[in-house]
């Protein structure tokens, strides 16, 4: 006999309440009478508590790098990357918009923008891209701009990752070991003759080279995310001024140049 479906929740947590769905479902405040507007915010919405999941893993994963602790951080940076993959996706959604649409709505978002996003500020301090000029932004909101100048003082992902390669012997420039970590991370000769040992002997180095293609996975997926960002930005508004101030579609593409892990790239020529 099967068990009846449990009815009677006056004691119980339901599903509802573990997942607090009262205060997710009704974060959803237009601004606007546009039936637009509900799309706008669910996408962004969305987006930030995938990237609340990025910052959990790529943060763990930096932890199990630092520690010389590979195994599991492989299947936490699997996980960023299939999260990126949403992320990337969620842009097909928000292209559904038309310029026409977005137009009647703009206008409520006041100096709202993307661009202000700090949790893709840590995402991107987490991966090595540190722009100390960036604070400022935030420089009202005292908690954030705490908790960014936090992050942009520690070692990146990458930067562990260079630990790891000296740890187990192979020749890296004290320049690298000991850097300022709240700058940009600038190419080194040392650190792609590493990795260059690494791709050469994958079976002495295995998990190193198992630590490198996570690391171009993400970095691929990032630049994926980064690029139908601009397509979708300049399909909806062109090259108008962001909302809050950016130079939009021309600072987006500015950012496609940037590599966060530029060794691993630049040896597959060398292979």
């Amino acid at each position: 006999m099967e068990r009846d479906i449990h009815t009677d929740f006056k004691e119980a947590m339901t599903y509802g309440d573990y997942l607090q769905l009262d205060k997710i479902l009704n974060s959803q405040r237009r601004l606007s009478e546009h039936h637009d507007e509900m799309l706008f915010i669910i996408i962004h919405q969305a987006s930030e508590l995938w990237m609340k999941l990025v910052l959990h893993e790529l943060n763990a994963a930096t932890r199990c790098i630092r520690d010389d602790d590979l195994e599991p951080a492989f299947k936490m940076l699997s996980r960023v990357a299939r999260i990126q993959q949403q992320l990337i996706q969620s842009w097909d959604v928000l292209s559904t918009l038309t310029p026409a649409e977005y137009m009647e709505f703009r206008d409520k978002l006041g100096y709202a923008s993307g661009f202000q996003s700090y949790q893709n500020r840590l995402i991107e301090f987490a991966l090595g891209h540190k722009t100390p000029q960036i604070l400022s932004v935030y420089k009202h909101q005292s908690q954030v701009h705490a908790q960014l100048q936090q992050a942009i003082h520690e070692p990146s992902i990458y930067d562990v990752a260079i630990h790891v390669l000296a740890a187990r012997g192979l020749p890296i420039d004290e320049v690298c070991l000991n850097r300022d970590w709240t700058q940009d991370y600038e190419p080194n000769e040392s650190v792609e003759a590493a990795w260059l040992t690494v791709y050469n002997d994958v079976s002495k180095y295995w998990d190193l080279y198992e630590l490198a293609e996570k690391l171009v996975d993400i970095e691929g997926k990032q630049q994926q995310w980064r690029y139908h960002h601009v397509m979708t930005v300049e399909r909806i508004i062109g090259h108008k001024h962001g909302t809050g101030g950016s130079s939009g579609v021309t600072y987006l593409k500015r950012v496609l140049e940037h590599r966060f892990f530029p060794e691993l790239w630049s040896l597959r020529t060398q292979l």
